[in-house]
């Protein structure tokens, strides 16, 4: 028993258990910080979701401890000797302290995107210029973050270095190399069985739709799940792949990807089109949007917005059809929606895509993209080119760097007016984006308006009411123009942001944004609909009010038009296709539905799938109907309308 390694071995599980300690203290820190919106209720629920985290993290600590693995158990005995543990340590903490980076990274970045991070987590800031800047202001914001990261580590490494091998002879050689190969070989099943998460071969590799297999709240998956995880199963995922579920009749009679509201005899209105797309600008934020909202501390940050709702037509249960900002671009101008990988981001982001901007080019409107932030950033620049848009409008056409905010980009009330001056000089009609970019971190306004909005209760509410007051002054200079009173005004924000309001940490509505559109000159067009609407939406009802009379593609549907296709909402959130119609909303995982709830149980806690109600079934087609289409249609880029 002497020749064998009994020693090496207790070492080496000792310092893989490190590992699950620390995941686990990752996954302890990320429920802490986000309480509120993963809702964990109870101890004994918090070990339960840590106990089913751990399949996760023996997936990917055996992927990343792979080789420290393999060398740790090799029967070379010089491998027990100073030189060569020196070796190993550096091995062990570099490849464990990257992936761990990224667990902490997620206890901040959750609460801005509701879903661990993937592969593409640096879609966001991948086409910006001052990566730096925006490091530093998240290490000023998040320092704590930093600080415990680096605390964890070393009181690890402290750990680690507590039990050491001790070199030791071996007299007889060959029960060493056979009790080494021995286990060695032993090992093997119980790796790969970890690497899928199951000894059972007739199933496929765990993926990150398992982690919703044991819990009750779709947010708490977040909680079984890893980030480094997150990101090695979706790294050699093809993004978009083509599913077969229903027939094309079925797809037609649907979903309707062609659209056509009047009749080509009807003369199109050549209206101009103003959209505001407001970073960050949350439904949770806008008074107007929450007058049924059952609240007793609950306050408005957006004075101007909600008294311009009182002349316009909004939509106060409208959602995102993406988690990021370069989400709500194809999805609000082109009908083009983000799931679980962002169109954006894919091979297919530039194939050419019907839009409103390919659209109202054909009608002789002068297109324009308006951002304030360095050109290039976001990938805007990139994906506007691919839109057709005649002019791009950013921080080097406003050519006056005195005004940029030190971060993202120039503040909005001068560039709100930038535009104005510019619009003012087009010919009509026109189309116009502009993505704000104030109500952003690090929650700065001018300095000049510090103190005048309110601070709120998160930081973000003073900017939301810096850049409300941004569109306040757009609107009472744009009012004097003599554009103003022919323009179609469309306001919604890019995704949700810091929530307060306990309504606002559900699952459901996590990414609901406020939908508003006003005309000036038509006051028959205002109202409150509580109807399902999304981003995707925006599109069509711009053309079905402009009048325009020939048929388009687009997966969403005009909201002055109900009959044609019934209200829904697509979208996808804590790793699950959402998809709301009627009374009830259908979680699918992609292949099959994985319940059902009522629209009232806004956090998801009565399954309802065991009940078999006729609206489910027509769901489920839906949904079908829907992603079969959608990747039908990019992977064969076919997006133009043709």
């Amino acid at each position: 028993m002497q020749n064998i390694r009994f020693n090496e071995y207790k070492v080496f599980l000792y310092r893989i258990f490190l590992v699950y300690v620390f995941y686990t203290i990752s996954r302890l820190l990320f429920v802490v910080f986000n309480t509120g919106l993963l809702q964990v209720e109870s101890v004994g629920q918090l070990a339960k979701l840590c106990l089913y985290g751990l399949k996760f993290d023996t997936t990917i600590i055996i992927y990343t401890n792979s080789l420290f693995i393999v060398l740790s158990l090799l029967p070379i005995q010089k491998f027990t000797k100073k030189p060569f543990q020196k070796f190993l340590f550096y091995l062990y903490f570099i490849t464990n302290s990257i992936a761990t980076a990224f667990n902490f990274i997620d206890i901040i970045y959750y609460r801005f995107t509701f879903t661990r991070s993937t592969i593409n987590i640096t879609e966001s800031i991948e086409n910006e210029t001052n990566k730096m800047t925006l490091f530093v202001n998240f290490f000023k914001d998040y320092w704590y973050v930093f600080l415990l990261f680096f605390v964890a580590i070393f009181v690890w490494i402290k750990l680690y270095k507590l039990v050491k091998i001790q070199p030791k002879i071996y007299t007889k050689k060959w029960v060493y190399y056979i009790s080494s190969i021995i286990i060695f070989l032993g090992i093997i099943p119980f790796s790969i069985a970890g690497i899928r998460g199951d000894f059972d071969h007739s199933t496929r590799p765990i993926n990150i739709v398992d982690a919703s297999n044991n819990v009750t709240n779709v947010a708490h998956a977040n909680v079984v799940l890893n980030t480094p995880f997150c990101i090695v199963r979706t790294m050699s995922k093809k993004s978009f792949k083509k599913v077969y579920f229903v027939s094309e009749e079925v797809i037609n009679e649907k979903i309707k990807p062609f659209k056509q509201y009047h009749s080509e005899e009807n003369e199109m209105k050549k209206m101009n089109v103003v959209i505001f797309i407001m970073e960050s600008f949350a439904r949770e934020y806008c008074g107007a949007f929450n007058t049924k909202l059952e609240s007793k501390t609950y306050k408005s940050y957006t004075p101007f917005l909600d008294s311009l709702a009182q002349h316009s037509l909004i939509f106060d249960n409208a959602y995102t059809n993406g988690l990021k900002s370069i989400h709500a671009m194809p999805a609000i101008l082109a009908g083009i929606p983000s799931f679980k990988d962002a169109f954006t981001s894919s091979p297919y982001s530039n194939t050419e895509s019907e839009s409103l901007i390919s659209v109202l080019n054909g009608q002789g409107y002068e297109t324009t993209f308006f951002h304030g932030a360095p050109n290039g950033s976001m990938g805007f620049l990139g994906y506007s080119n691919i839109l057709g848009y005649d002019h791009y409008k950013g921080m080097t056409e406003y050519g006056n760097d005195a005004d940029f905010d030190g971060t993202w980009g120039i503040w909005d009330e001068k560039f709100f007016q930038y535009m104005k001056n510019e619009l003012s000089k087009d010919e009509q009609p026109f189309f116009a984006t502009v993505f704000s970019v104030s109500s952003h971190d690090p929650f700065k306004v001018p300095v000049q308006y510090e103190g005048k909005f309110p601070k709120g209760t998160v930081p973000i509410h003073q900017c939301i009411g810096y850049s409300d007051f941004a569109l306040k002054r757009f609107f009472e200079e744009a009012s004097k123009e003599k554009w103003f009173e022919n323009t179609l005004f469309i306001i919604t924000a890019d995704h949700c942001n810091q929530i307060y309001e306990e309504e606002y940490f559900k699952a459901l509505t996590r990414t609901a944004v406020p939908i508003l559109f006003y005309m000036p000159g038509n006051s028959e067009l205002k109202g409150v609909d509580s109807d399902w609407a999304q981003h995707i939406d925006i599109y069509p009802t711009i053309l079905d009010i402009l009048g325009y009379n020939k048929p388009f593609r687009s997966w969403g549907r005009s909201l002055l038009n109900k009959e044609e296709v019934p209200p829904f909402v697509f979208n996808y959130s804590n790793n699950l296709y959402q998809f709301m119609y009627g009374d009830y909303i259908c979680l699918f995982d992609g292949q099959k539905p994985t319940g059902y709830y009522h629209k009232s149980d806004k956090n998801y806690t009565t399954n309802l799938i065991n009940e078999n109600k006729p609206e489910f079934k027509e769901m489920k087609i839906r949904c079908e109907a829907f992603l079969q289409n959608y990747f039908d249609k990019i992977t064969d880029r076919n997006l133009s309308g043709k």
